[in-house]
């Protein structure tokens, strides 16, 4: 009923794999895929040269080589043990739901040491080319040919990406949420290294070919827009002041005091004052505050509410009768680079005719010395197709700015993570998003920051949430484009 592929170096990487496979009365035939052409067999085990795991002409020969209803594919090369009757449940799991594809949570062991690693359920959202399925999947063969088929561009590195989001169009992606195999000796980036994997520039080929997979596939599913954005009215309402910096704050008064002085700094020549949303804080952040509120540009809110997140804080201070015609972000964690940042914020919402604009960081430690991978500029975004890039990639950059009267009419979730993701996509939905190129803020990261080592469950959560932002946004825009066409 399977038959399994499995990438290839030598025989003494892949003989334990091919061996607990092998115990599965399922699998009737292991197909191994070196790199090298002159790689040779071992075992009742056949041979398939490939150029890659992950391109595009490896998955159409899987597809041509496959000969049973199911396609048992490992993609590591690593040592893959399956729980007892594993690919037995994936079977039924597969046939009962009739899924396109299938797969599960598992253990991984690195350094002797073995660790439960949940995957989370897929949605018509979950676009992310880094969606963790884990290294096993199955795939029942006949949509995996239907979607072989139609594979129309030459990916070195989107092929596997590419596959899986044709595949969800064919037929249900089921999460078996049970710990069915163990990935032995299983390697893992740092915590920093992963984060900030996608806007690395060293990986600006991959990320173009993934744009591409996703661009492609929105059209498939009706969610492309076009370039052609809502024009802006800059006259909406009256304001006092031209921009307004707005800080939420919880316990932070390790770097409060250097983040006001940093908005305090800015030259300008239009008015702008500091909102800061102080949001009971217990670590003497609200004493650290008001050193500064002699300064008439600097409101200090505490609210009367404690229910809110960092993005209820944001639609608190939008909302403020002092706020600005714009309203710009900065965390209590990071600094603006120097003192023209809010003056180059402010000048992209004209330049570009924006309802928001994001500019480039610079990641640093805690002390302001710059961290690999440096300067984070997210040249993804373009304006012929930033605001549909956006639904494949994790973050929109720093810092954001608003233009106010549509900061308030689409509102921030009152949520504390993936809150400012939300709103950039809805933003995007209508209107163009400006783009400041120049390093014009210091991200700074530390032991505090609030998405610092999380454990797995935390991660998972934050994932799936963003990726429920995208499910939503993917129908609006659906929807939007029929209303359309009518």
């Amino acid at each position: 009923m399977i038959h399994a592929f499995i990438p290839y170096i030598n025989k003494a990487q892949a003989e334990a794999t091919v061996a607990a496979l092998a115990e599965s009365k399922l699998i009737g035939k292991i197909t191994l895929m070196p790199t090298d052409a002159s790689a040779e067999a071992f075992g009742t085990c056949d041979i398939m040269p490939i150029d890659g795991i992950n391109t595009s002409a490896t998955m159409i020969k899987i597809a041509e080589h496959a000969d049973a209803e199911f396609i048992l594919l490992f993609t590591k090369t690593t040592t893959l043990l399956p729980g007892y009757l594993a690919p037995d449940r994936m079977v039924k799991i597969a046939r009962d739901s009739k899924a396109a594809m299938v797969y599960a949570d598992y253990y991984t062991v690195t350094d002797g040491k073995k660790t439960a690693t949940p995957v989370i359920d897929w949605q018509e959202g979950a676009l992310r080319d880094d969606f963790n399925f884990g290294p096993l999947m199955l795939f029942n063969a006949a949509d995996f040919k239907r979607a072989a088929a139609g594979i129309d561009r030459k990916y070195h590195a989107a092929g596997l990406y590419d596959l899986r989001l044709r595949i969800s169009r064919l037929g249900a992606m089921v999460h078996i949420n049970e710990y069915l195999y163990t990935d032995i000796a299983a390697a893992t980036a740092s915590d920093g290294e992963s984060h900030f994997a996608y806007v690395d520039p060293k990986n600006r080929s991959v990320q173009i070919e993934m744009e591409e997979a996703c661009t492609d596939h929105l059209k498939a599913v009706g969610a492309y827009l076009e370039p052609v954005f809502e024009p802006i009215e800059f006259n909406r309402g009256e304001f006092a002041n031209e921009a307004s910096v707005i800080i939420p704050v919880r316990n932070r008064v390790r770097t409060i005091r250097d983040a006001i002085r940093s908005v305090l700094s800015q030259k300008t020549d239009f008015p702008f004052n500091l909102i800061i949303i102080d949001n009971h804080s217990t670590d003497g952040t609200s004493e650290a505050i008001e050193e500064f509120t002699s300064d008439p540009r600097v409101i200090h809110i505490i609210p009367e509410r404690d229910d809110l997140g960092i993005g209820g804080c944001w639609n608190m201070g939008a909302n403020h009768p002092e706020a600005g015609k714009f309203c710009v972000q900065l965390d209590s964690d990071d600094v603006y680079a120097d003192e023209n940042t809010l003056a180059k914020m402010v000048k992209a919402f004209y330049d570009n005719n924006s309802a928001m604009v994001v500019g480039s960081y610079m990641l640093t430690d805690i002390d302001m010395n710059m961290i690999p991978p440096g300067v984070i500029d997210h040249r993804e975004w373009t304006p012929e197709n930033g605001r549909n890039n956006a639904l494949r990639i994790n973050g929109l950059g720093a810092p954001r700015a608003f233009y106010t009267p549509v900061l308030r009419e689409i509102q921030v979730p009152n949520t504390s993570y993936g809150e400012d993701y939300a709103l950039g996509l809805a933003i995007s939905r209508r209107f163009q998003i400006g783009r400041v190129y120049d390093v014009v803020y210091l991200c700074r990261r530390w032991e505090d920051n609030s998405d610092h080592a999380l454990d797995i469950n935390k991660t998972n959560a934050n994932n799936l949430y963003k990726d429920r932002i995208r499910t939503w946004e993917l129908q609006a825009r659906r929807d939007l484009n029929r209303s359309k066409a009518q």
